[in-house]
């Protein structure tokens, strides 16, 4: 939390002393609840309690686009903040140390060597994945069409899977026969996540492209070119 307070302030102050005309924030979509429907930027209020396990990293998030917006209000630079989803796609971290569950979850497979692999939790908790590609061409966008000096926008896949149905389709798309086991006695958060990225389309154009079995597969073909698969 102190790390990213400090150095997001110290940018967002040199870009103003800097006359920097576009700061592109990666937010993230932390602060929002769980809820059956993909969910608009609207959905949090400042007001709304975060999720207790993200409240430390949720509200630090909520401060810097607060602290973007009040920037964007002062000097010569916009600002755009991203609330991304969960974004996977070539070079992610994928060793098990550092990785978030999609990049895990693909090493775990592609190493499998026992056909089984264990799934934290009991696999329902679902989320919105969003190839990496498709984030870049929104940054694209942003910085050719926003004129307003602040816009917080959306930007996600639009619909969410579960961890086990994800599990599952890596594992048809590596064209593994591997079985899925849960141990429930390690941490799981029963959420559900989607954005509704409605006004990124409205304002920018933009609308993912690359659905995710095509974004497994790509994913998979640049892992086994680029990291070590033990034998």
């Amino acid at each position: 939390m102190t790390d990213n307070v400090i150095m997001n302030s110290l940018l967002f102050q040199a870009a103003q002393k800097a006359n920097v005309s576009h700061f592109i924030f990666f937010s993230c979509s932390i602060m929002y609840p769980s809820g059956p429907i993909p969910l608009k930027e609207t959905a949090f209020k400042a007001d709304t309690d975060i999720d207790p396990n993200y409240f430390g990293a949720g509200w630090t998030k909520v401060y810097l686009e607060k602290m973007a917006e009040f920037f964007a209000g002062i000097g010569p630079t916009r600002y755009t903040v991203i609330r991304h989803s969960n974004i996977y796609g070539p070079y992610d971290k994928f060793d098990l140390e550092r990785s978030h569950v999609f990049g895990a979850t693909v090493n775990k497979i592609l190493n499998c060597k026992d056909g089984e692999i264990t799934l934290w939790g009991d696999g329902s908790e679902e989320r919105d994945l969003l190839y990496i590609t498709d984030l870049v061409d929104f940054v694209r966008l942003a910085i050719k069409k926003q004129n307003a000096p602040f816009c917080l926008v959306n930007i996600g896949y639009g619909s969410s899977i579960s961890i086990t149905s994800l599990t599952t389709k890596i594992i048809e798309v590596a064209k593994k026969d591997i079985r899925i086991t849960y141990d429930k006695s390690k941490p799981n958060i029963k959420t559900k996540l989607a954005l509704d990225c409605t006004k990124a389309k409205h304002l920018f154009g933009w609308q993912p492209k690359v659905s995710l079995k095509k974004g497994i597969q790509k994913t998979i073909d640049w892992y086994k070119s680029n990291a070590l698969i033990v034998e």
